[in-house]
């Protein structure tokens, strides 16, 4: 009895025309659409930087004229303690010094 070679299963057959999804475009289309969530996802974070950066310029600047008026005030309270500018501010609000006499003028000159 001879052997008969088995029955050799079908192959389907090729397309004919191509296929209709273009698998190139849909890779770019694919790719276009995660580069643009990837940059999606950048914004944000980038935003809330620029804000923390000219946040941060803006109270340095703060800073840096707080410190001058407290420079301005350290100077008047050490000027404050010579005697010289005691007796000026002394006679400015009508003060007279210990020994002298003093006059109080009252009245107009016209009449």
């Amino acid at each position: 009895m001879a052997r008969r070679p088995a029955p050799r299963k079908r192959r389907p057959a090729a397309r004919r025309g191509g296929s209709r999804i273009k698998w190139d475009r849909v890779g770019r289309i694919a790719l276009t659409v995660v580069l643009f969530a990837v940059l999606y996802s950048y914004l944000n974070p980038s935003l809330e930087f620029f804000k923390t950066y000219t946040g941060t310029t803006e109270a340095k600047a703060k800073l840096h004229e707080l410190l001058d008026q407290n420079r301005r005030l350290h100077n008047r309270i050490q000027s404050s303690k010579d005697p010289l500018v005691i007796q000026r501010e002394a006679r400015g609000q009508g003060m007279v010094a210990e020994g002298e006499t003093p006059v109080v003028i009252d009245g107009s000159l016209g009449g």
